[in-house]
């Protein structure tokens, strides 16, 4: 071994500790009990995934000794948000190295070569993408996006990969009296259309995330696993004032689901990936 591959494993081992100091003061308070919670259910290793956008400023500066410590940390699958310079095929070397899958990704569609990222999504592997991000001022706006977005889901479709959408909060705040969320949903078709159900902001946008999963049920299969802290922001999975465990007991029927770690902007990248990581893996419900 390197002794650039030796650093880098100190370094994660650095983090790893830090990380479970963090993780046992969570789980001494509020909902993050759940980890400790004996019996129950426990998330399969394959269906625990994290968004690499969560790491993002250290995928810029080092690009493989980020996936390696991923993979370190226990990680087997990943959601892309970019392949940071690097083409679809030396992406899918650089995860094959490290023992990583890309499971999905945030691909946007509108504007782009909607065969290209069909090529480039089976150059890497993954099966599911979503569009990460919308936002208009209109109803009529909403429905012509909600167009769109079914017409390229049914490209994706005919390909084998199914495409989804992402939400923030904002698409839970209604207009003239209708959800642009509902927009989403109604006018789309649920064999081509997906929900990847961003929990933190299906929370922060006044909705109930057990009803919405149950009011659409069967198209929900991703969640962001994103948590909140007591200031309303963002906070490492296990840590904030989410009830994961009572969440996940109810939003176990339907199809199996990826619960993917995810923080918008983590002041210690590794950190965040390991407790969210050991936090999932440990809890039962």
């Amino acid at each position: 071994m390197s002794d650039k591959g030796l650093s880098r494993r100190a370094m994660l081992r650095t983090a790893a500790g830090a990380a479970a100091g963090v993780g046992l003061a969570g789980a001494m308070s509020g909902t993050a009990q759940a980890s400790w919670f004996p019996g129950g259910r426990r998330i399969p290793q394959r269906m625990i995934s994290i968004q690499l956008y969560t790491l993002r400023t250290l995928l810029e500066s080092d690009l493989e000794g980020t996936l390696e410590a991923v993979a370190d940390i226990g990680y087997r699958s990943v959601e892309l948000a970019g392949t940071y310079g690097r083409s679809a095929a030396e992406f899918r070397r650089l995860l094959d190295r490290y023992g990583l899958t890309a499971t999905s990704a945030h691909v946007g569609f509108d504007g782009a070569d909607v065969n290209q990222l069909i090529e480039d999504a089976k150059t890497i592997g993954y099966r599911k993408a979503a569009c990460a991000w919308a936002q208009y001022g209109t109803l009529a706006e909403w429905r012509d996006f909600a167009d769109r977005l079914d017409d390229a889901a049914s490209a994706f479709r005919r390909a084998g990969i199914s495409y989804g959408y992402h939400n923030h909060d904002h698409e839970y705040q209604p207009i003239d009296g209708v959800r642009p969320i509902d927009v989403i949903a109604d006018r789309t078709k649920w064999y081509n259309v997906h929900l990847e159900y961003d929990l933190y902001w299906v929370v922060v946008g006044g909705a109930d995330p057990v009803e919405e999963y149950y009011r659409r049920f069967g198209r929900v299969k991703q969640f962001h696993v994103k948590d909140r802290g007591e200031d309303g922001g963002w906070a490492d999975v296990g840590t904030g004032d989410i009830d994961w465990r009572t969440l996940f007991r109810r939003t176990w029927p339907g199809p199996m689901k990826q619960y993917i770690v995810e923080h918008d902007a983590p002041s210690d990248p590794l950190n965040t990936a390991k407790v969210g990581y050991d936090y999932l893996r440990n809890l039962r419900f």
